[in-house]
């Protein structure tokens, strides 16, 4: 009795381990244009870093743009709050350019932009 009631424990306790581990599991989108990325001084990981003990939180995207004509890495990251705070890592000096939160409606559309470029033939990206 006492081994079946081991095995049940056991099995729980490992799906409790798989449930949380898919639901905290960090899914991060990765936008990295090869032409910008020769320009880059810093790597991506660096600026990763830089931007990760600034915001603390889940890195949901990540992209290699020229904002303001200057090349940055841009870091989504969202909270414990569950709101999204963007921030900016100079691709050149790997100095934080800026951070900037999200309301709901740039989430919104942002993903519907994200959308439509996905939706472009792979030529006109």
């Amino acid at each position: 009795m006492s081994k079946v009631w081991f095995i049940c424990v056991l099995a729980i306790v490992t799906l409790v381990f798989v449930l949380t581990g898919e639901a905290y599991a960090q899914k991060t989108r990765t936008k990295i244009n090869a032409k910008l990325a020769r320009q880059a001084t810093i790597s991506l990981e660096q600026a990763r870093e830089t931007a990760s003990k600034t915001v603390s939180g889940n890195i949901e995207e990540e992209e290699l743009e020229k904002e303001h004509g200057v090349l940055v890495y841009s870091f989504d990251i969202r909270n414990s709050k569950g709101t999204i705070t963007e921030v900016q890592v100079n691709a050149k000096t790997g100095v934080v350019a800026g951070t900037e939160e999200e309301s709901k409606a740039d989430e919104e559309r942002e993903k519907r932009e994200d959308s439509k470029q996905s939706k472009k033939p792979s030529g006109h990206n």
